[in-house]
């Protein structure tokens, strides 16, 4: 994958802002129990926009966002349903867009000190199984660790379907961007060149330190001569803190225009990345404007 591919926005914030039920801490799970047309709404939204590679709502279909007694009786059944709804958005814009299937945190985002390998693992199954029929490839959310993407592409090697990785960083600019593990982005980068993940991006990280971290990952490519698609989402909340509660509030959004994070985009596509789109907080205006800058980009 060499051309550039413009992906959706964050799924839970389009929600809100069209109207579907959204709470804490179902978040963009409870849109799939209470109204699925929203669902839908919002990823029609996003291809309406220009989005050529779109991600399923299944974010919150875990223990985390559900419970464990939600999870053991509807998890995957909501997981199916947000593959579904995907795949008909789809049909319904008469598109070729991509639709990935969402392979989240188990246990709560940017918690690396939370991750259970053995829990993990059954859960990334149980999702992976679960999405299966209609999607067209795998994107695994928000890794913080190495040891989150290792289980993770233990899980997906039973798939043919193309499998794309996204870290998130710390949100500190530093000379050697980290995950929130405080692992580099080149030992992560590393053990993707070395395990063969299609594509690595990175995603719900303050746009700011995207560009470094793309910068390293073409270092360590080159060195181990590997090539994989790059690519970057970023979100537009305020910096997260180590201790962050995913499910104590919403996080505090910043003000970024879709021309300002067009700038940060452009940036990224320099620095290498061919899959760029948006995370929290990044809705289908932002998303509209990388549209048209792609279709000035061959001109």
């Amino acid at each position: 994958m060499t051309e550039l591919v413009i992906m959706d926005g964050g799924m839970g914030r389009e929600l809100e802002r069209v109207g579907a039920p959204f709470s804490q801490p179902l978040w963009s799970a409870q849109a799939l129990i209470e109204s699925p047309q929203h669902v839908l709404q919002a990823h029609e939204n996003f291809i309406h926009s220009g989005a050529e590679l779109i991600i399923t709502n299944s974010y919150a279909c875990v223990p985390f966002h559900l419970g464990r007694d939600l999870y053991q009786s509807r998890g995957t059944e909501l997981a199916s349903l947000s593959g579904k709804l995907a795949k008909q958005a789809k049909l319904n814009m008469n598109t070729s867009v991509n639709v990935s299937g969402s392979l989240p945190p188990p246990f709560g985002s940017y918690r690396p000190d939370l991750f259970l390998p053995d829990e993990a693992e059954s859960i990334y199954t149980e999702l992976m199984k679960a999405q299966e029929p209609y999607v067209d490839s795998w994107i695994v959310e928000t890794l913080s660790s190495v040891v989150e993407f290792e289980i993770a592409h233990k899980v997906l090697n039973s798939s043919d379907k193309p499998r794309y990785y996204a870290f998130t960083l710390s949100d500190k600019l530093n000379e050697q961007p980290t995950l929130r593990s405080g692992e580099s982005v080149r030992q992560a980068i590393t053990k993707a060149c070395e395990l063969g993940a299609d594509a690595v991006l990175f995603n719900c990280s303050v746009p700011e330190v995207m560009e470094q971290a793309l910068a390293d990952s073409n270092e360590i490519m080159n060195r181990c001569s590997v090539s994989m698609t790059l690519g970057a989402y970023a979100n537009s909340f305020s910096a997260i803190q180590s201790d962050h509660e995913a499910n104590d509030t919403l996080q505090a959004m910043r003000p970024l225009s879709p021309l300002e994070y067009l700038a940060f985009a452009q940036r990224w596509y320099e620095a290498g990345a061919r899959i760029i789109g948006g995370c929290c907080g990044i809705g289908p205006e932002h998303i509209e404007e990388l549209a048209k800058w792609k279709s000035n980009l061959s001109q």
